[in-house]
């Protein structure tokens, strides 16, 4: 629970310092940002109804929310617009470039973090894994998701930039190294006395079994 929250709030963190150096951002951003100045809210807010819209697309695909997943709308929008409105503008083009890149280092982080620990994907992950588990490809479903919003965005008014080409090259690399690193697995302890408890499962229904049959042939025998 701690892993978790903990990631949303530095995935939120992570995603306005990334907006915040006005070098673009990633597709998802860039269509909350455009949105955003059309309907007057504040960039974070705007991802928490985005979020919420998206859930919607879980119904018909039959997804079922984690408590990660009900955690990550509201989080990572409360964490985006404190850390937006706490955080001063960068003007000189070192210091733009600096946020930048630690923003995605910190984004990657983050995702390696609530992703690892296991308590449901985002909404929008969510609609990727459902359409997967119907036998889509994961690689179509995410990319068309991703060009579809970065498009929208963009003729909102969202910003476009290198920020948004770094993030589509750096992000991958990134999760692949931070997930694995960040994810919760049993401890040693618990996953050997799990496997004793099948082993010992096991050899009882193999030692039933015998007496199943024989009592068996002896009901035939007396009927």
């Amino acid at each position: 629970m701690l892993q978790l929250q903990l990631g949303l709030v530095l995935y939120g963190i992570s995603d306005g310092m990334i907006l915040m150096s006005g070098l673009g951002a990633n597709p998802w951003d860039v269509f909350h940002q455009g949105l955003a100045e059309h309907i007057g809210l504040p960039v974070g807010t705007t991802v928490i109804l985005v979020g919420a819209v998206v859930m919607l697309a879980w119904i018909p695909i039959r997804q079922k929310p984690g408590f990660g997943t009900l955690s990550n709308v509201v989080v990572v929008g409360l964490a985006m617009d404190g850390a937006m409105a706490w955080m001063p503008t960068p003007h000189a083009w070192w210091l733009r470039w600096g946020e930048m890149l630690a923003g995605i280092v910190l984004n990657g982080v983050a995702t390696g973090a609530y992703i690892g620990a296991g308590m449901g994907p985002g909404p929008r992950d969510g609609v990727m894994t459902g359409y997967a588990a119907r036998g889509h490809s994961i690689r179509l479903v995410r990319t068309s998701m991703e060009i579809t919003v970065l498009s929208a965005g963009w003729l909102l008014g969202g910003t476009v930039g290198i920020g948004t080409a770094a993030y589509a090259l750096l992000i991958g690399p990134l999760a692949h190294r931070f997930i694995p690193l960040l994810a919760i697995r049993p401890k040693k302890g618990m996953a050997e006395q799990d496997a004793a408890e099948q082993d010992t499962a096991a050899q009882a229904a193999r030692a039933e079994k015998p007496r199943r049959v024989n009592a068996g042939q002896l009901v035939s025998e007396n009927c």
